[in-house]
This record gives structure tokens, sequence and C-alpha cells, in this order.
């Protein structure tokens, strides 16, 4: 498939890209290579093929679903430049 500068030009305004004039060639042709690319791998027989999350097969570590309280709030807020109560103070600003 041939993409023409007037298309390529469409293109990049969609994506809100500023091209000159001088490269609209360069990048039609780019876009025409890309193209490219995708029909030879529409062209690979894919049927019977399970889909992959990753190259090599490993399952991701998993923790038991557990719900704690956390007992962290003092180590939370020692960093905080204003704590009261046991929260976050910011100043106020709406009135």
């Amino acid at each position: 498939m041939s993409i023409d500068e007037g298309t390529a030009a469409r293109v990049a305004k969609l994506a809100r890209i500023r091209v000159e004039e001088a490269d609209l060639p360069a990048l039609a042709q780019e876009f025409s290579t890309i193209l490219g690319f995708i029909e030879q791998l529409n062209e690979v027989d894919v049927d019977g093929v399970e889909p992959m999350t990753s190259v090599t097969p490993m399952r991701l570590k998993r923790r038991d679903d557990v719900v704690t309280d956390g007992n962290q709030q003092a180590a939370v807020l020692a960093n905080a430049p204003d704590a009261r109560e046991g929260f976050f103070a910011v100043p106020k600003v709406v009135e």
C-alpha cells in the first residue's frame, strides 16, 4: 500500500504534528514502509496459535489477598510536613 503526501499531511495534522512541506515525501515513504511491514505480518498464518503474554513461560508471583490494617500510620506520617490527629494536614483552599 502506498501513502501519498496528502494523506501523510492529513495524518500529521490529526496527530497534531507540524511537518514542513519539504519533509512530507520522506514521511509518506516511512508510512508506506510501515504499512508494508503490517501487510507482511498479516500474511502469517496464526490459526491455532495461543496468544502469549511473554516470550518466556512463567507465572507471576502471587500473595494471599488478606485484609490488614497496615499498622503503618506513624511511618507514613513521619515525612509529612504537617500532620494532626493521625492525618495529613493541608492548607485550606476553599473558603
